[in-house]
């Protein structure tokens, strides 16, 4: 392995990172340093093999026929260091780290980890709020939920819950509601980063075309809850972010119309890993959770 002391870890790293996320972004990101200093290590480890491993196009950084080869087995090498890593740190079953996106966190996990806790008081919960999917097989995170269509390379993912969209607004703006045209007259609060827009559930209220007057635009979906909590508008919102609200009578759905989005809730863990009892544990937990939030909607 003497030939190992010509190439810094580092770049070797940055090279694998870049070819697996195809982006010197998304590698910055992972790795938690600038695209500068990715940039200077693929440099760096380019000139310390000798060898062009990227080709530097418009449209991005391309493998080489060299580099596709070498990119393979390193990203075969790291999988393998990060399992032996993850097995040696997992070995502590009383701690489950989750990663989870901000908003799925705050409008609806914590406040329920109390009953987590109460059902399983041996495992001490981690959790990592971030919007960037995580390979639990490359860090030490144990289980995911992430909002999309399912398909993530390199990682198993369980549906969890199927997202379905509706209006909310403060109780006192559902009382001037009757019918779904009512709406109209409204102002809308948009979420400028949804996947989605108003005409998705304009037409399961049969609608197709209508229009609301937008207000504001966040680009958060939890800030576009608080400005409907506080009688600025109605919004677009979903099962998981509107749930805690709606029972407790800060936001109201005036109308029992659903649109299915095509997205979902998903478990992500590692591929083709056995997942733990702590992990499973978990996974039943949030079910139960999630049917006594689904009973909030009629």
């Amino acid at each position: 392995m003497k030939n190992l002391n010509s190439v810094h870890l580092n770049g070797l790293r940055a090279l694998e990172a870049v070819g697996r996320l195809g982006s010197l972004q998304a590698a910055g990101d992972e790795l938690g340093v600038s695209i500068g200093a990715v940039s200077q290590q693929v440099i760096k480890a380019e000139a310390q093999l000798q060898q062009v491993i990227f080709e530097r196009t418009p449209k991005g950084m391309v493998a080489t026929e060299t580099g596709a080869r070498l990119l393979a087995i390193l990203t075969e090498g790291f999988q393998r260091l990060s399992q032996a890593v993850a097995s040696v740190q997992r070995r502590d079953d009383s701690i489950l780290t989750i990663s989870v996106a901000p908003v799925f966190a705050a409008r609806w996990l914590v406040y329920r980890l109390d009953r987590f806790a109460e059902r399983h008081p041996d495992v001490n919960l981690r959790m990592d709020a971030t919007t960037r999917l995580v390979d639990p097989a490359l860090c030490d995170v144990d289980i995911g939920i992430r909002v999309g269509e399912g398909h993530w390379p390199g990682v198993n993912a369980d549906l969890l819950l199927a997202q379905e969209v509706f209006p909310v607004c403060s109780p006192a703006m559902a009382a001037r509601l009757s019918q779904p045209a009512d709406l109209l007259a409204l102002p809308a609060i948009i979420d400028g980063h949804a996947m989605f827009g108003w005409e998705v559930w304009m037409r399961e209220a049969g609608l197709p075309g209508a229009t609301l007057e937008t207000r504001h635009v966040f680009n958060d979906a939890s800030l576009c809850l608080d400005a409907a909590i506080a009688g600025q508008g109605v919004m677009l919102a979903w099962q998981t972010l509107a749930g805690y609200a709606l029972e407790q009578g800060q936001l109201v759905a005036p109308f029992a119309i659903r649109a299915k989005t095509g997205f979902g809730h998903y478990f992500i863990t590692a591929e083709g890993a056995r997942e733990p009892k702590k992990v499973r544990d978990f996974k039943a937990w949030i079910r139960e959770e999630m049917t006594s939030t689904l009973k909030l909607f009629p």
